[in-house]
């Protein structure tokens, strides 16, 4: 098999976020009862975030404008998937979500990327399903990815290989997973999340290395290569879920950020969810 082209992961200069609206407390859709979201403690937990990509690791920051009429737009991972120079507009699986793509389109576009729009009716593709490991796309086929999103990734990013994981229990993919490093993947320790990461391994031709926290939610963290910096992890804060901070501080690599996440998490947010990271060659 010819050797996959791999892309240094984590590299990133500008990050897209956007405010959190007045409805989203209310409004938000969540596929369970999590308990009441706290407006003002979400959005000092969103500035938060915002404040790490933009003081702590030096990213240049869009902030989009919140919108009441689209309660869910602050969760901006799944309305693009960009990787290099090229940023494919997702079709959310949720249908009230449809109109978040305009505005990210619009950031997309005057960061000159090259945008892809995903035309197709019969496709749907959510962000928080895609997850990209540096050198093949996993993709979960959920309640709001299906089959057609998945082939028009494949068909936008030539050199990648893509492969698709069934994801039954959870909203996304990345609910339970995600990068915490080249090569190394981030899995809760449930029987879903081990089940899925199974398939991973038999899609692919490469060998992983897995970290494996006690808690699903906490397995999505953010990894970045910051050339000042180094390694570096937003992990969730040891007040939500100790034991898998536990985990994370067996990474002497890396510089660990604990950010803490329990509003969002309310409605299904996860920290990958609240940022769209770009790596732009070259200065605009």
């Amino acid at each position: 098999m010819a050797e996959h082209k791999v892309t240094g992961l984590g590299r990133c200069t500008h990050a897209i976020v956007r405010t959190i609206p007045d409805s989203f407390s209310q409004q938000a859709l969540k596929i369970k009862e999590q308990g009441e979201v706290d407006l003002a403690k979400a959005r000092r937990e969103h500035e938060l975030y915002v404040r790490v990509l933009k003081d702590k690791l030096g990213l240049q920051v869009v902030e989009l404008q919140a919108d009441n009429s689209i309660p869910d737009a602050s969760f901006v991972e799944d309305i693009a998937v960009v990787l290099e120079e090229t940023a494919l507009i997702t079709r959310p699986g949720a249908t009230t979500r449809r109109k978040e793509v305009e505005a990210v389109k619009k950031a997309l576009q005057e960061l000159q990327l090259n945008v892809v729009e995903m035309t197709d009716e019969n496709a749907t593709l959510d962000g928080g399903d895609v997850l990209f490991t540096g050198r093949e796309f996993f993709v979960g086929l959920s309640k709001r990815t299906n089959q057609r999103g998945a082939e028009i990734l494949a068909d936008t990013f030539k050199d990648y290989a893509v492969s698709t994981v069934p994801v039954s229990d959870y909203l996304h993919l990345k609910s339970f997973c995600s990068m915490a490093g080249p090569n190394l993947i981030a899995i809760g320790s449930s029987e879903a999340a081990q089940k899925a990461l199974k398939t991973m391994q038999q899609m692919s031709d490469h060998r992983y290395d897995k970290l494996t926290v006690p808690d699903d939610i906490a397995a999505n963290c953010v990894y970045l290569n910051i050339p000042s910096k180094g390694h570096v992890l937003l992990h969730r804060t040891p007040e939500e879920f100790p034991e898998s901070v536990k985990v994370f501080e067996k990474l002497k690599d890396h510089m660990l950020i604990p950010v803490a996440n329990t509003e969002l998490g309310k409605v299904d947010g996860a920290l990958t969810c609240c940022s769209l990271l770009i790596n732009k060659k070259t200065d605009l």
